[in-house]
Protein backbone atom coordinates (compact mmCIF):
# COMPACT_ATOMS: atom_id res chain seq x y z
CA UNK A 1 0.00 0.00 0.00
CA UNK A 2 2.89 2.36 0.78
CA UNK A 3 4.17 2.04 -2.77
CA UNK A 4 0.92 3.47 -4.12
CA UNK A 5 0.67 6.36 -1.65
CA UNK A 6 4.20 7.71 -1.99
CA UNK A 7 3.79 9.06 -5.56
CA UNK A 8 0.55 10.73 -4.53
CA UNK A 9 2.25 12.31 -1.50
CA UNK A 10 5.13 13.48 -3.71
CA UNK A 11 2.65 15.14 -6.08
CA UNK A 12 0.89 16.92 -3.22
CA UNK A 13 4.14 18.23 -1.74
CA UNK A 14 5.19 19.67 -5.08
CA UNK A 15 1.78 21.01 -6.09
CA UNK A 16 2.64 24.64 -5.38
CA UNK A 17 5.69 24.55 -7.65
CA UNK A 18 3.66 22.86 -10.40
CA UNK A 19 1.09 25.65 -10.22
CA UNK A 20 3.66 27.99 -11.80
CA UNK A 21 4.13 27.63 -15.55
CA UNK A 22 7.70 27.54 -16.88
CA UNK A 23 7.66 29.34 -20.24
CA UNK A 24 10.36 29.71 -22.88
CA UNK A 25 10.92 31.58 -26.14
CA UNK A 26 9.43 28.59 -27.98
CA UNK A 27 6.06 28.57 -26.24
CA UNK A 28 5.58 31.92 -24.47
CA UNK A 29 3.51 33.65 -27.16
CA UNK A 30 1.17 30.69 -27.63
CA UNK A 31 0.72 29.50 -24.04
CA UNK A 32 0.29 32.95 -22.50
CA UNK A 33 -2.74 33.49 -24.78
CA UNK A 34 -4.42 30.44 -23.25
CA UNK A 35 -4.92 32.34 -19.99
CA UNK A 36 -7.11 35.40 -19.55
CA UNK A 37 -5.08 36.81 -16.64
CA UNK A 38 -1.41 36.01 -15.99
CA UNK A 39 1.35 37.28 -13.75
CA UNK A 40 4.78 36.53 -15.19
CA UNK A 41 8.04 36.60 -13.25
CA UNK A 42 11.09 37.25 -15.41
CA UNK A 43 14.09 35.99 -13.43
CA UNK A 44 17.72 34.88 -13.41
CA UNK A 45 18.66 31.68 -11.52
CA UNK A 46 21.65 33.36 -9.85
CA UNK A 47 19.64 36.36 -8.60
CA UNK A 48 19.31 36.47 -4.80
CA UNK A 49 16.06 38.47 -4.87
CA UNK A 50 14.64 35.92 -7.32
CA UNK A 51 15.54 33.04 -5.01
CA UNK A 52 13.79 34.83 -2.15
CA UNK A 53 10.69 35.53 -4.24
CA UNK A 54 10.40 32.04 -5.77
CA UNK A 55 8.74 30.22 -2.79
CA UNK A 56 6.39 33.16 -2.22
CA UNK A 57 5.47 33.17 -5.91
CA UNK A 58 4.78 29.42 -5.84
CA UNK A 59 2.67 29.73 -2.70
CA UNK A 60 0.70 32.59 -4.28
CA UNK A 61 0.00 30.36 -7.28
CA UNK A 62 -1.48 27.72 -4.99
CA UNK A 63 -3.59 30.38 -3.22
CA UNK A 64 -4.97 31.49 -6.59
CA UNK A 65 -5.52 27.97 -7.93
CA UNK A 66 -9.29 27.93 -7.38
CA UNK A 67 -10.00 31.64 -7.82
CA UNK A 68 -12.77 32.61 -10.24
CA UNK A 69 -11.90 34.16 -12.63
CA UNK A 70 -8.68 32.20 -12.85
CA UNK A 71 -5.25 33.79 -12.46
CA UNK A 72 -2.17 32.04 -13.85
CA UNK A 73 1.34 32.57 -12.53
CA UNK A 74 4.26 31.89 -14.86
CA UNK A 75 8.02 32.39 -14.94
CA UNK A 76 10.63 32.94 -17.63
CA UNK A 77 14.38 32.29 -17.25
CA UNK A 78 16.03 35.32 -18.86
CA UNK A 79 19.49 33.75 -18.93
CA UNK A 80 18.68 30.64 -20.96
CA UNK A 81 15.56 29.59 -22.82
CA UNK A 82 13.73 32.89 -22.36
CA UNK A 83 16.30 35.47 -23.48
CA UNK A 84 14.37 36.70 -26.53
CA UNK A 85 11.12 37.00 -24.57
CA UNK A 86 12.80 39.02 -21.85
CA UNK A 87 14.32 41.35 -24.42
CA UNK A 88 10.96 41.74 -26.12
CA UNK A 89 9.38 42.98 -22.90
CA UNK A 90 12.35 45.22 -21.95
CA UNK A 91 13.36 43.29 -18.84
CA UNK A 92 16.43 45.03 -17.44
CA UNK A 93 16.51 43.78 -13.83
CA UNK A 94 15.57 40.72 -11.83
CA UNK A 95 13.03 39.78 -10.80
CA UNK A 96 10.65 41.77 -13.03
CA UNK A 97 6.92 41.03 -12.74
CA UNK A 98 4.39 41.93 -15.43
CA UNK A 99 0.65 41.35 -15.78
CA UNK A 100 -0.77 39.97 -19.05
CA UNK A 101 -4.37 39.82 -20.23
CA UNK A 102 -5.29 37.37 -23.00
CA UNK A 103 -1.63 37.17 -23.95
CA UNK A 104 -1.04 40.92 -24.22
CA UNK A 105 1.01 42.95 -21.75
CA UNK A 106 -1.44 44.80 -19.50
CA UNK A 107 0.69 46.62 -16.91
CA UNK A 108 3.73 46.42 -14.67
CA UNK A 109 3.15 44.62 -11.38
CA UNK A 110 3.54 47.04 -8.46
CA UNK A 111 2.17 44.98 -5.57
CA UNK A 112 3.67 43.14 -2.59
CA UNK A 113 6.36 40.46 -2.90
CA UNK A 114 5.02 37.90 -0.44
CA UNK A 115 2.46 35.16 -1.12
CA UNK A 116 -0.67 36.52 0.53
CA UNK A 117 -0.02 40.00 -0.83
CA UNK A 118 0.60 38.73 -4.37
CA UNK A 119 -2.62 36.70 -4.28
CA UNK A 120 -4.66 39.58 -2.90
CA UNK A 121 -3.24 42.04 -5.42
CA UNK A 122 -3.96 39.77 -8.37
CA UNK A 123 -7.49 39.01 -7.18
CA UNK A 124 -8.04 42.76 -7.30
CA UNK A 125 -6.80 42.90 -10.91
CA UNK A 126 -9.13 40.38 -12.49
CA UNK A 127 -12.80 40.32 -13.36
CA UNK A 128 -15.23 43.05 -12.31
CA UNK A 129 -14.06 45.37 -9.54
CA UNK A 130 -17.11 44.45 -7.46
CA UNK A 131 -18.35 40.86 -7.30
CA UNK A 132 -22.03 40.52 -8.17
CA UNK A 133 -23.73 38.74 -5.24
CA UNK A 134 -26.88 37.31 -6.78
CA UNK A 135 -28.27 35.47 -3.74
CA UNK A 136 -28.27 35.59 0.04
CA UNK A 137 -26.00 32.54 0.05
CA UNK A 138 -23.52 34.32 -2.21
CA UNK A 139 -23.54 37.30 0.15
CA UNK A 140 -22.93 35.07 3.18
CA UNK A 141 -20.09 33.24 1.43
CA UNK A 142 -18.50 36.57 0.49
CA UNK A 143 -18.58 37.67 4.13
CA UNK A 144 -16.89 34.44 5.29
CA UNK A 145 -13.64 35.28 3.53
CA UNK A 146 -10.74 36.55 5.66
CA UNK A 147 -10.47 40.13 4.37
CA UNK A 148 -12.58 43.21 5.00
CA UNK A 149 -15.64 43.22 2.72
CA UNK A 150 -17.24 46.35 1.26
CA UNK A 151 -20.69 45.83 -0.25
CA UNK A 152 -23.03 48.15 -2.10
CA UNK A 153 -26.74 47.36 -1.65
CA UNK A 154 -28.59 48.94 -4.59
CA UNK A 155 -31.68 48.54 -6.74
CA UNK A 156 -30.79 47.65 -10.33
CA UNK A 157 -31.78 51.10 -11.60
CA UNK A 158 -30.12 52.96 -8.71
CA UNK A 159 -28.27 56.17 -9.59
CA UNK A 160 -25.81 55.49 -6.77
CA UNK A 161 -24.72 52.16 -8.27
CA UNK A 162 -22.64 53.77 -11.02
CA UNK A 163 -20.95 56.07 -8.53
CA UNK A 164 -20.09 53.09 -6.34
CA UNK A 165 -18.58 51.18 -9.28
CA UNK A 166 -16.39 54.15 -10.16
CA UNK A 167 -14.91 54.02 -6.67
CA UNK A 168 -14.46 50.23 -6.76
CA UNK A 169 -12.56 50.52 -10.04
CA UNK A 170 -10.22 53.03 -8.42
CA UNK A 171 -9.64 51.06 -5.22
CA UNK A 172 -9.88 47.46 -6.42
CA UNK A 173 -6.28 46.72 -5.44
CA UNK A 174 -6.88 47.83 -1.85
CA UNK A 175 -10.28 46.43 -0.93
CA UNK A 176 -12.59 43.51 -1.65
CA UNK A 177 -15.83 44.87 -3.12
CA UNK A 178 -19.22 43.31 -3.69
CA UNK A 179 -22.51 44.58 -5.07
CA UNK A 180 -25.97 43.10 -4.76
CA UNK A 181 -29.41 43.82 -6.21
CA UNK A 182 -31.09 40.68 -4.79
CA UNK A 183 -34.32 41.66 -2.97
CA UNK A 184 -33.55 39.34 -0.03
CA UNK A 185 -30.24 41.15 0.47
CA UNK A 186 -31.85 44.58 0.47
CA UNK A 187 -34.12 43.95 3.45
CA UNK A 188 -31.66 45.31 6.03
CA UNK A 189 -29.59 47.65 3.84
CA UNK A 190 -30.88 49.54 0.83
CA UNK A 191 -29.12 52.20 -1.23
CA UNK A 192 -26.21 51.98 1.19
CA UNK A 193 -22.54 51.00 1.23
CA UNK A 194 -21.49 48.88 4.19
CA UNK A 195 -18.04 47.86 5.43
CA UNK A 196 -18.00 44.43 7.12
CA UNK A 197 -15.13 43.34 9.33
CA UNK A 198 -13.89 39.76 8.84
CA UNK A 199 -15.19 37.33 11.44
CA UNK A 200 -11.81 36.73 13.10
CA UNK A 201 -11.42 40.48 13.78
CA UNK A 202 -14.91 41.10 15.12
CA UNK A 203 -15.07 42.20 18.74
CA UNK A 204 -17.47 43.50 21.35
CA UNK A 205 -15.42 46.70 21.45
CA UNK A 206 -16.57 47.92 18.03
CA UNK A 207 -19.41 47.16 15.60
CA UNK A 208 -18.86 44.32 13.12
CA UNK A 209 -20.13 46.51 10.29
CA UNK A 210 -20.12 50.24 9.52
CA UNK A 211 -22.57 52.01 7.22
CA UNK A 212 -21.28 54.82 5.02
CA UNK A 213 -23.63 57.79 4.94
CA UNK A 214 -21.84 60.39 2.84
CA UNK A 215 -21.39 61.24 -0.83
CA UNK A 216 -20.01 58.14 -2.55
CA UNK A 217 -17.76 59.87 -5.05
CA UNK A 218 -16.46 62.48 -2.64
CA UNK A 219 -15.95 60.65 0.62
CA UNK A 220 -16.07 56.86 0.29
CA UNK A 221 -12.30 56.60 -0.30
CA UNK A 222 -11.48 58.34 3.00
CA UNK A 223 -14.16 56.42 4.88
CA UNK A 224 -12.73 53.07 3.81
CA UNK A 225 -9.15 54.03 4.65
CA UNK A 226 -10.19 55.29 8.09
CA UNK A 227 -12.36 52.29 8.98
CA UNK A 228 -10.84 49.32 7.16
CA UNK A 229 -8.60 48.22 10.04
CA UNK A 230 -10.93 49.16 12.86
CA UNK A 231 -9.92 50.16 16.37
CA UNK A 232 -6.90 47.82 16.48
CA UNK A 233 -5.91 46.52 13.06
CA UNK A 234 -3.96 43.41 12.14
CA UNK A 235 -0.80 44.99 10.70
CA UNK A 236 1.14 42.74 8.34
CA UNK A 237 4.09 43.21 5.99
CA UNK A 238 1.54 43.49 3.20
CA UNK A 239 -0.52 46.35 4.70
CA UNK A 240 1.99 48.09 7.00
CA UNK A 241 1.87 51.29 4.93
CA UNK A 242 -1.84 51.65 5.74
CA UNK A 243 -1.02 52.51 9.36
CA UNK A 244 0.15 56.08 9.89
CA UNK A 245 1.63 57.90 12.88
CA UNK A 246 0.89 58.49 15.69
CA UNK A 247 0.90 54.71 15.90
CA UNK A 248 0.95 52.26 18.81
CA UNK A 249 1.79 48.65 17.93
CA UNK A 250 1.66 45.57 20.14
CA UNK A 251 4.09 42.90 18.94
CA UNK A 252 3.54 39.28 19.97
CA UNK A 253 2.83 35.87 18.42
CA UNK A 254 0.01 37.07 16.18
CA UNK A 255 -1.20 34.10 14.13
CA UNK A 256 -4.80 33.99 12.90
CA UNK A 257 -4.23 30.68 11.09
CA UNK A 258 -2.77 28.48 13.82
CA UNK A 259 -3.87 30.32 16.96
CA UNK A 260 -6.76 32.76 16.42
CA UNK A 261 -8.05 32.36 19.97
CA UNK A 262 -4.68 33.14 21.54
CA UNK A 263 -4.14 36.03 19.15
CA UNK A 264 -7.44 37.64 20.07
CA UNK A 265 -6.86 37.02 23.78
CA UNK A 266 -4.24 39.77 23.75
CA UNK A 267 -5.86 41.87 21.03
CA UNK A 268 -9.06 42.17 23.07
CA UNK A 269 -7.09 43.46 26.05
CA UNK A 270 -5.39 45.99 23.84
CA UNK A 271 -8.75 47.04 22.39
CA UNK A 272 -10.25 47.48 25.85
CA UNK A 273 -7.73 50.22 26.58
CA UNK A 274 -7.40 51.58 23.04
CA UNK A 275 -11.06 52.58 22.83
CA UNK A 276 -10.35 55.39 25.33
CA UNK A 277 -7.46 56.72 23.21
CA UNK A 278 -8.85 56.22 19.72
CA UNK A 279 -8.85 59.97 19.02
CA UNK A 280 -5.19 60.29 20.01
CA UNK A 281 -3.47 57.29 18.38
CA UNK A 282 -3.80 54.62 15.72
CA UNK A 283 -3.47 51.06 17.03
CA UNK A 284 -2.35 47.73 15.60
CA UNK A 285 -1.12 44.26 16.47
CA UNK A 286 1.76 42.69 14.54
CA UNK A 287 3.53 39.33 14.52
CA UNK A 288 6.87 39.91 16.22
CA UNK A 289 8.63 37.42 13.90
CA UNK A 290 7.51 39.41 10.83
CA UNK A 291 8.70 42.72 12.27
CA UNK A 292 11.91 41.82 14.06
CA UNK A 293 13.61 44.65 12.17
CA UNK A 294 11.26 47.14 13.85
CA UNK A 295 11.89 45.61 17.26
CA UNK A 296 15.62 45.98 16.58
CA UNK A 297 15.09 49.69 15.90
CA UNK A 298 13.76 50.01 19.45
CA UNK A 299 16.61 48.02 20.98
CA UNK A 300 14.89 44.63 21.18
CA UNK A 301 17.22 42.01 19.73
CA UNK A 302 15.40 39.30 21.67
CA UNK A 303 11.89 39.27 23.14
CA UNK A 304 11.99 37.22 26.38
CA UNK A 305 8.22 37.13 26.97
CA UNK A 306 5.07 35.84 25.29
CA UNK A 307 3.24 38.96 26.38
CA UNK A 308 2.92 41.86 23.92
CA UNK A 309 5.80 44.31 23.55
CA UNK A 310 4.29 47.77 23.03
CA UNK A 311 6.14 50.31 20.91
CA UNK A 312 4.93 53.67 19.65
CA UNK A 313 5.83 56.40 17.19
CA UNK A 314 4.62 59.96 17.59
CA UNK A 315 3.34 62.09 14.74
CA UNK A 316 6.87 63.44 14.23
CA UNK A 317 8.23 59.85 14.25
CA UNK A 318 9.85 59.90 17.69
CA UNK A 319 10.05 56.42 19.24
CA UNK A 320 8.66 55.33 22.60
CA UNK A 321 8.74 51.99 24.40
CA UNK A 322 6.51 50.64 27.15
CA UNK A 323 9.18 49.42 29.57
CA UNK A 324 6.80 47.73 32.03
CA UNK A 325 5.48 44.22 31.41
CA UNK A 326 2.19 44.24 29.54
CA UNK A 327 -0.98 44.48 31.58
CA UNK A 328 -4.15 46.46 31.02
CA UNK A 329 -3.18 48.84 33.83
CA UNK A 330 0.40 49.35 32.59
CA UNK A 331 -0.81 49.85 29.02
CA UNK A 332 -3.32 52.49 30.09
CA UNK A 333 -0.64 54.30 32.12
CA UNK A 334 1.76 54.22 29.18
CA UNK A 335 -0.82 55.72 26.81
CA UNK A 336 -1.78 58.42 29.30
CA UNK A 337 1.85 59.45 29.75
CA UNK A 338 2.43 59.32 26.01
CA UNK A 339 -0.59 61.53 25.38
CA UNK A 340 0.51 64.06 28.01
CA UNK A 341 4.08 64.19 26.72
CA UNK A 342 5.56 62.80 29.93
CA UNK A 343 7.80 60.17 28.29
CA UNK A 344 11.34 60.45 27.03
CA UNK A 345 11.68 59.17 23.45
CA UNK A 346 13.82 56.11 22.86
CA UNK A 347 17.05 56.99 21.10
CA UNK A 348 19.25 54.38 19.48
CA UNK A 349 22.71 55.79 19.93
CA UNK A 350 26.35 54.88 20.23
CA UNK A 351 28.15 56.37 23.24
CA UNK A 352 29.23 59.99 22.90
CA UNK A 353 32.92 59.94 21.92
CA UNK A 354 35.27 60.72 24.83
CA UNK A 355 37.37 62.81 22.45
CA UNK A 356 36.05 64.58 19.37
CA UNK A 357 39.01 66.73 18.34
CA UNK A 358 39.69 65.31 14.87
CA UNK A 359 38.95 67.54 11.84
CA UNK A 360 35.97 65.30 10.99
CA UNK A 361 33.61 65.39 13.95
CA UNK A 362 31.74 62.25 14.99
CA UNK A 363 28.02 62.61 15.58
CA UNK A 364 25.90 60.05 17.40
CA UNK A 365 22.20 60.29 18.16
CA UNK A 366 22.81 61.59 21.70
CA UNK A 367 25.05 64.48 20.62
CA UNK A 368 23.53 65.26 17.22
CA UNK A 369 22.05 68.58 18.31
CA UNK A 370 25.40 69.70 19.73
CA UNK A 371 27.56 68.52 16.82
CA UNK A 372 25.20 69.41 13.97
CA UNK A 373 21.99 71.27 14.73
CA UNK A 374 23.27 73.86 17.22
CA UNK A 375 26.93 74.11 16.25
CA UNK A 376 26.56 77.59 14.72
CA UNK A 377 28.35 76.53 11.54
CA UNK A 378 27.55 75.47 8.01
CA UNK A 379 27.76 71.69 8.11
CA UNK A 380 28.49 68.89 5.67
CA UNK A 381 27.37 65.59 7.23
CA UNK A 382 27.90 62.10 5.89
CA UNK A 383 25.62 59.25 7.01
CA UNK A 384 27.51 56.00 6.46
CA UNK A 385 27.57 52.28 7.21
CA UNK A 386 30.73 50.49 8.31
CA UNK A 387 30.15 47.66 5.82
CA UNK A 388 29.54 50.01 2.85
CA UNK A 389 32.23 49.81 0.17
CA UNK A 390 31.49 53.29 -1.20
CA UNK A 391 31.79 54.70 2.33
CA UNK A 392 35.19 53.04 2.82
CA UNK A 393 36.38 54.51 -0.47
CA UNK A 394 35.17 57.97 0.57
CA UNK A 395 36.72 57.87 4.08
CA UNK A 396 40.28 59.10 3.26
CA UNK A 397 38.91 61.85 0.98
CA UNK A 398 36.47 62.95 3.68
CA UNK A 399 39.26 63.01 6.28
CA UNK A 400 41.41 65.13 3.98
CA UNK A 401 38.47 67.50 3.44
CA UNK A 402 38.19 67.90 7.21
CA UNK A 403 41.88 68.79 7.41
CA UNK A 404 41.65 71.31 4.54
CA UNK A 405 38.72 73.12 6.16
CA UNK A 406 39.82 72.76 9.79
CA UNK A 407 40.16 76.54 10.23
CA UNK A 408 36.97 77.46 8.39
CA UNK A 409 33.53 78.28 9.78
CA UNK A 410 32.36 74.92 8.42
CA UNK A 411 31.87 71.61 10.23
CA UNK A 412 32.67 68.33 8.50
CA UNK A 413 30.73 65.58 10.30
CA UNK A 414 30.10 61.87 9.92
CA UNK A 415 27.59 59.55 11.58
CA UNK A 416 27.11 55.77 11.51
CA UNK A 417 23.46 55.58 10.48
CA UNK A 418 23.20 51.86 11.22
CA UNK A 419 23.96 52.29 14.93
CA UNK A 420 22.26 55.63 15.54
CA UNK A 421 18.79 57.01 14.96
CA UNK A 422 18.83 59.60 12.21
CA UNK A 423 16.73 62.61 13.26
CA UNK A 424 14.22 64.38 11.06
CA UNK A 425 14.36 66.04 8.59
CA UNK A 426 17.30 63.90 7.46
CA UNK A 427 16.41 60.74 5.53
CA UNK A 428 18.84 57.95 4.77
CA UNK A 429 17.91 55.41 2.10
CA UNK A 430 21.37 54.38 0.96
CA UNK A 431 25.02 54.76 1.86
CA UNK A 432 26.72 57.12 1.92
CA UNK A 433 24.04 59.83 2.14
CA UNK A 434 25.48 63.33 2.44
CA UNK A 435 23.67 66.53 3.45
CA UNK A 436 24.60 70.21 3.43
CA UNK A 437 23.05 72.11 6.34
CA UNK A 438 23.53 75.92 6.29
CA UNK A 439 23.99 77.34 9.77
CA UNK A 440 20.97 79.64 9.54
CA UNK A 441 18.55 77.01 8.21
CA UNK A 442 19.41 73.70 9.87
CA UNK A 443 15.75 72.73 9.67
CA UNK A 444 16.02 72.56 5.87
CA UNK A 445 19.17 70.63 4.94
CA UNK A 446 19.69 69.76 1.27
CA UNK A 447 21.00 66.50 -0.13
CA UNK A 448 24.51 66.73 -1.56
CA UNK A 449 24.54 65.10 -5.00
CA UNK A 450 27.87 66.40 -6.29
CA UNK A 451 31.11 64.58 -7.03
CA UNK A 452 33.03 62.77 -4.32
CA UNK A 453 36.57 63.89 -5.01
CA UNK A 454 38.25 66.43 -2.74
CA UNK A 455 37.98 69.28 -5.26
CA UNK A 456 34.28 68.56 -5.80
CA UNK A 457 33.54 68.99 -2.09
CA UNK A 458 35.66 72.14 -1.76
CA UNK A 459 34.07 73.84 -4.77
CA UNK A 460 30.57 73.03 -3.49
CA UNK A 461 31.26 74.27 0.03
CA UNK A 462 33.06 77.41 -1.21
CA UNK A 463 30.07 78.27 -3.37
CA UNK A 464 27.35 77.55 -0.79
CA UNK A 465 29.01 78.67 2.45
CA UNK A 466 27.12 81.39 4.30
CA UNK A 467 30.30 83.49 4.50
CA UNK A 468 33.16 83.28 2.02
CA UNK A 469 35.84 80.84 3.15
CA UNK A 470 39.14 82.16 4.44
CA UNK A 471 41.24 79.89 2.26
CA UNK A 472 39.13 79.66 -0.92
CA UNK A 473 37.19 82.04 -3.13
CA UNK A 474 33.61 81.38 -4.20
CA UNK A 475 34.81 79.25 -7.12
CA UNK A 476 36.83 77.01 -4.83
CA UNK A 477 40.22 78.38 -5.87
CA UNK A 478 42.86 78.58 -3.15
CA UNK A 479 43.68 82.09 -1.90
CA UNK A 480 47.15 80.97 -0.79
CA UNK A 481 49.92 82.05 -3.12
CA UNK A 482 52.03 79.18 -1.86
CA UNK A 483 49.43 76.68 -3.04
CA UNK A 484 49.15 78.49 -6.37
Amino acid sequence: MLLFTLPLLFAIVHSSANDVLELTDNDFSTRIKEHEYSLVMFYAPWCGHCKKLKPEFEKAASLLRSHDPSVTLAKVDCTEAGKETCNKFSVSGYPTLKIFKNGDLSKEYSGPREAAGIAKYMKGQVGPSARNLLTKEALEDFLKEADVAVIGFFDKDSKLKDQYLKVTDRLREKFRFGITHAPENLEEYKEQVVLFRPKHLQSKFEPSSVIYKGDILEGLDSFLKENAHGLVGHRTRDNAEDFSNPLVVAYYSVDYVKNPKGTNYWRNRIMKVAQSFAKDFNFAVSAKDDFQHELNEFGFDYVPTDKPIVLARSKDNKKYTMSDEFSIENFETFLSNLKEGNLEPYLKSEPIPESNDAPVKVAVAKNFDEIVTNNGKDTLIEFYAKWCGHCKKLAPIYDELGEKLANEDVAIVKMDATNNDVPAPYEVRGFPTIYWAPKDSKSSPVTYNGGRELDDFIKYIAKHATSELKGYDRSGNSKSKEEL
